[in-house]
């Protein structure tokens, strides 16, 4: 049963409202952090615990609230930090390698699978292709100044794309090997952003805690002649990152 503490004020009906003792805490972690540069440590759990006089679960919500809002980093093994700022970026036709030298962050990627398989009738229709024809997935580990960042899925037409895989490995811009090597360049792109929780292997890929909230991103992307180019799903870490959009008022 969680703890509780009663606030001032009161309801309609003249009762005092109960206030979570985890808020109270969250509170006072929150005022410590303003003045803690990234990457210091913050309390034990145990240590809080006997300093606010609550149990170790009123501890671990409010430290998993800070964590999932991107207040905190926990280290499996190490303890809980005060957590950079996070990764702000722009929702604008680019690749993630110029998105991270924009911001001054040294962009690399990890090659996770490559696989040749057949589209399903779905799959066909996004890439403009015929169902049962070879489609190339690539799989990529994401980071920002060798921190993890994403995990990103992507799938384009093998026929068109063969050898891209090679020109890859490296870890460079698809982007850049599209225009460069293949003569191809983006008109644009339809982009879907949803919730998830992230499954075993994306929270240990990502270094994060399983069933933390991730962004989920669907990028269906096309050349300037309106052709299908790549359907793309990303996962990236909603503690450590956030999306910018300018908006403009309908013409």
């Amino acid at each position: 049963m969680l703890d509780t503490t009663v606030s001032g004020g009161a309801d309609s009906q003249g009762r005092a409202p109960r206030e979570p003792k985890y808020w109270g805490l969250k509170q006072h972690l929150l005022d410590l952090l303003r003045s803690m540069p990234p990457g210091s440590s913050i309390p034990t759990e145990r240590s809080l615990a006997s300093e606010f006089d609550v149990s170790r679960t009123t501890v671990r919500q409010a430290l998993a609230e800070l964590t999932v809002e991107g207040r905190l980093l926990r280290v499996q093994g190490k303890g809980t930090f005060a957590a950079k700022p996070k990764v702000a970026q722009r929702l604008q036709l680019s690749s993630y390698t110029e998105d991270m030298r924009a911001q001054g962050r040294q962009p690399t990627s990890r090659l996770l699978e490559v696989v040749e398989e057949a589209a399903d009738e779905e799959l066909a229709v996004l890439l403009g292709t015929k169902a049962g024809s070879a489609v190339l997935r690539l799989r990529r580990l994401r980071l920002a100044d060798a921190e993890p960042m994403a995990i990103e899925t992507t799938h384009l037409p093998l026929a068109r794309f063969r050898g891209l895989t090679a020109q890859l490995e490296s870890g460079g811009s698809l982007y850049q090997v599209l225009r460069e090597s293949f003569d191809v360049e983006l008109g644009h792109a339809e982009e879907t952003i949803e919730t998830a929780l992230a499954s075993p292997e994306e929270a240990e890929l990502l270094g994060s805690d399983v069933g933390l909230p991730m962004l989920l991103l669907s990028r269906h992307s096309f050349d300037t002649e309106g052709r299908p180019v790549e359907w793309v799903r990303s996962i990236y870490r909603g503690d450590r990152y956030k999306f910018v959009a300018r908006l403009n008022p309908p013409a």
